[in-house]
């Protein structure tokens, strides 16, 4: 454009040259930018397929052996008829597991629940609360020692047909892009809407759902977006209560639920808890003070264990826990009536 405006300015070249020459060369140049921009997609793609492929070959660390998948198929391929049912006796025996080499977060746990009992884990952070109920949902197996469900080395079951008899709530709820109703039977695709309604009637998630435009057929959002986090976690409630667990892990499931909704989420967690081996790791000591049995979890060890009364009257660490806990929900309470 510079020599061309100077070669038109002294009269070499016509304007309509110059025009015709700029054109021509945008033009050229167009086809090969696409050409390089289409070359760099291919190196992002390729790159993409590399670790998609990596991936995809990665021998998984839990598996079943070759017996068990002839007697219960796969995962992919699963032989339900085959199942064995699970009651919900609990045992950790001599267990050991560590992350790294040499640096365990448990070392000789031994623990008994019984069939239709709840039981809760307190303690810091990094104490092993959620590596116990990893290892119980094998999500994680035991460097030494073993975990039997009705007195039979869970690795015996299917991991297919462990979780299936498996119900976890986590802190934050995922919820998918799709209606409520095929979010509540994520787990069980097959439940018909008349068993939907009904599990979202025991959790109390019912009335707010019908009070939606669409009702069940309402579309969340991706990651649940269009609702609250109280109303995703009663979602998640009515999903793991349709699938009928007997055992249920609740991680934290109350962590980060605002006082109101609490009160709604604890009658949630009662409907769900009743008939089924239950493991809640407690954020919120609160929300424990009904479960059979009280863990207080510490470096992988048991420190305490007790009902919510026997440990208060204790007066040990799950009671220094509790009480300064209870001082800091006061002053939270206090400082909010006051902003209001």
């Amino acid at each position: 454009m510079y020599i061309g405006g100077n070669l038109t300015i002294q009269g070499l070249v016509t304007v309509s040259a110059l025009y015709l020459a700029i054109n021509y060369a945008r033009m050229f140049f167009d086809p090969i930018m696409q050409v390089a921009r289409i070359l760099a997609e291919l190196q992002q793609a390729q790159a993409s397929a590399e670790r998609i492929v990596g991936l995809l070959e990665l021998e998984l660390e839990i598996h079943d052996s070759k017996e068990i998948e002839e007697k219960f198929g796969t995962i992919l391929h699963p032989k339900r008829e085959n199942y064995l049912e699970i009651k919900g006796d609990v045992e950790f025996k001599d267990v050991s597991f560590s992350y790294l080499k040499d640096e365990y977060v448990l070392k000789n746990f031994n623990l008994k629940v019984k069939q239709g009992t709840s039981v809760a884990l307190v303690g810091a952070t990094g104490s092993g609360k959620t590596t116990i109920v990893n290892l119980l949902c094998r999500f994680y197996e035991p460097t030494k020692g073993e975990i039997l469900i009705d007195g039979m080395n869970y690795k015996d079951y299917s991991i297919g047909g462990l979780h299936s008899s498996l119900g976890y709530v986590l802190q934050t709820p995922h919820l998918f892009n799709l209606s409520i109703l095929d979010n509540i039977r994520y787990g069980k695709p097959d439940a018909s809407r008349e068993a939907v309604e009904k599990v979202a009637k025991l959790i109390g998630a019912h009335d707010f759902i019908m009070k939606l435009e669409d009702g069940y057929d309402t579309f969340v959002g991706e990651e649940g977006s269009m609702l609250s986090l109280g109303e995703r976690q009663l979602i998640s409630f009515a999903r793991a209560l349709l699938v009928n667990p007997k055992i249920l892990v609740l991680d934290e499931a109350t962590s980060s639920i605002d006082t109101k909704t609490e009160e709604t989420i604890l009658k949630a967690i009662e409907t769900v808890m009743k008939g089924r081996t239950t493991f809640i790791v407690a954020h919120r000591l609160s929300t424990i003070t009904n479960v059979d049995k009280i863990l207080v979890i510490d470096q992988g060890k048991i420190k305490e264990q007790g009902t919510h009364n026997e440990l208060i009257q204790k007066q040990g660490e799950y009671y220094e826990l509790y009480k300064n806990q209870f001082i800091e929900e006061t002053i939270d309470k206090s400082f909010q009536k006051a902003e209001s």
